[in-house]
């Protein structure tokens, strides 16, 4: 079974007018020790994310010290993935299922399934997913149409429902974070409270999440 960081970041490009502020951004997290990054692009232009993923494999692995050990994972574009040569895709309910994920990526790319509800969770569970991400967990401007608030007691119904890593997601900030890995969490990903000063924010994050 793998194992996941304390802090998922998300690197959303929504939050960045140029692939260059996106990629310093990413490059900020990892200075700060973050050794896993999701880059999210929900615009849909795939020539612009390929764009955009490439520069953040170049960028992200300059200058670490274990390139290897770093891990980038392309959110909803198993295609991409393999052109980008990412450790792993992230999807979520209505794309492509984690089964026909698998079969693109093959067996030793990351796969992770957004759930949001414990009937998810458990056919997460028996699915070829590596890992399964819950939420949202408190109320978040992240996503356009969020599903419903799941709050802590839906970490704690998910932890009891899988033994595969808990990634909790949504509203997560530095000052609930540590309740999110109490209530069963294994990592939290975050977007909005990474975006001022990327670097010390990560920092804190880790001091919080021990």
């Amino acid at each position: 079974m793998i194992s996941v960081p304390r802090l998922y970041p998300i690197v959303d490009a929504a939050f960045f007018s140029t692939t260059e502020d996106l990629a310093a951004f990413a490059q900020e997290l990892v200075a700060g020790g973050c050794m896993l990054l999701q880059y999210r692009n929900k615009s849909g232009n795939a020539r612009v994310m390929l764009e955009q993923a490439r520069e953040l494999r170049r960028r992200c692995r300059t200058g670490v010290s274990d390139p290897h050990g770093l891990r980038l994972i392309m959110n909803d574009r198993a295609d991409l993935c393999i052109v980008a040569d990412f450790d792993g895709v992230h999807v979520g309910q209505d794309d492509l299922s984690p089964a026909s994920v698998r079969r693109i990526i093959g067996p030793h790319r990351r796969l992770g399934f957004s759930t949001h509800n414990p009937q998810q969770v458990m056919e997460g569970d028996q699915a070829s997913a590596d890992y399964l991400a819950i939420g949202p967990v408190f109320s978040t401007s992240g996503k356009d149409r969020p599903d419903p608030v799941v709050g802590l007691e839906g970490v704690r119904r998910a932890r009891e429902l899988t033994r595969k890593p808990l990634v909790a997601i949504g509203g997560i900030t530095r000052a609930n974070a540590a309740s999110v890995i109490e209530a069963g969490a294994d990592s939290v990903a975050v977007i909005s409270d990474l975006l001022l000063d990327p670097r010390k924010s990560a920092e804190e994050f880790f001091r919080v999440l021990g």
